[in-house]
């Protein structure tokens, strides 16, 4: 593979999910039991060969610093290279980068440092497997100067999003940026590729002109005067775009082909955290979840997601809930399309219900 660095933003996005982003970055979200939604692009990144990642962070960043640490659960823990967590801002201002392009600015010492010819650039709010390494290649093949990945499926309106056209050949002819015709549509997925030095002509020339969108003002107009071409994402790809989606993406993982479509064939790595077996009690009955490490289940759960630690206690029921780390459920309680966030506990004899489309959240810490 060519020389490649990544750079991964932690924290865009944040304004889709406030529930869970009041507390946390967006790339710290827990996802699937044991997950954090970072690992897919950093896990993706590393089986590609990629061993220089710069990770760009923002507001509520303590847990993403607890969660990667040096590094070594990514094999990214070097002496050159590795890991490394950039600032919210640039060497010129200490003010907060208010968009990609902004945050992009602040990234371009960490970029003039590196040595790499190729820049992988992923948003940190998604699930897929992909490995990049073919997008290079694809790259180079077409001599392009920005390559674009998409993933074709229906177009959702309710956030900021662009769409493309594309010619034969696989060139970008139109970029949409939230379109009113719906439909199924070539879907940019926030995954870019282009050579090291471009990429920072472009910053340099929108700082100049006084950009203030990356896809406004640099890729939109940027189809005529650049050689800006696709790459298609095939399979499963989910983006965070709500609590909803949220919910729905947790519980896509339970469905078996996309499990092994996620994490067969390459791994996704996370911080391993060294705790008991789940614990199942004779009154316990589980039925198409998945149970963490650390977990007490006395009761009944169905089609749910419980993460580390989380207690359920003897006559209760949980149905169609994402039960996050140290959650204490207490007895004769009934639970129904509830995401209950960190460290809260629910009293005896509760009931809390929500529904697929709405469920009902509980903020982390929170006793009820």
């Amino acid at each position: 593979m060519a020389s490649t660095v990544g750079v991964i933003f932690s924290s865009i996005n944040e304004e889709n999910i406030p529930e869970l982003t009041r507390v946390r970055s967006m790339g710290s979200i827990p996802i699937g039991g044991r997950y954090r939604l970072v690992d897919f692009a950093l896990s993706n990144m590393v089986n590609s060969g990629i061993t220089t990642v710069g990770m760009i962070t923002k507001n509520n960043y303590q847990s993403l610093m607890d969660h990667l640490g040096s590094g070594k659960y990514w094999d990214l823990a070097r002496k050159e290279g590795g890991l490394i967590l950039l600032p919210p801002y640039s060497d010129e201002t200490e003010i907060l980068y208010k968009n990609r392009l902004e945050a992009l600015k602040g990234a371009t010492a960490f970029l003039r440092k590196c040595k790499e010819d190729f820049v992988v650039i992923a948003d940190s709010d998604a699930v897929y497997k992909l490995d990049y390494s073919k997008v290079i290649e694809s790259h180079i093949k077409n001599n392009a100067d920005i390559t674009l990945v998409y993933h074709e499926h229906e177009v959702v309106k309710s956030h900021y999003y662009m769409a493309f056209e594309t010619a034969k050949d696989g060139r970008i002819t139109e970029i949409e940026i939230n379109p009113i015709s719906g439909g199924i549509k070539k879907n940019y997925v926030n995954v870019m590729v282009a050579r090291t030095a471009f990429l920072l002509r472009l910053i340099q020339d929108a700082i100049q002109h006084g950009y203030i969108s990356f896809g406004r003002d640099i890729l939109s107009p940027g189809v005529s005067k650049y050689k800006i071409y696709g790459y298609e994402l095939k399979g499963y790809y989910a983006s965070i775009t709500s609590l909803q989606k949220y919910f729905t993406t947790n519980f896509d993982l339970l469905n078996k082909n996309v499990r092994t479509e996620i994490f067969g064939e390459r791994d996704v790595y996370t911080k391993v955290n060294d705790s008991a077996p789940a614990k199942f009690t004779e009154t316990a009955k589980v039925k198409n979840s998945l149970v963490s490490d650390g977990c007490i289940i006395e009761g009944t759960v169905e089609n749910s997601i419980l993460f580390r630690g989380v207690k359920i206690g003897r006559d209760t029921v949980v149905k169609n809930c994402i039960i996050m780390t140290d959650n204490i459920i207490g007895e004769n309680c009934n639970l129904s399309y509830v995401v209950s966030d960190k460290n809260s506990v629910i009293r005896d004899n509760r009931t809390l219900a929500g529904c697929d489309v709405q469920p009902y959240f509980i903020g982390k810490g929170s006793l009820i």
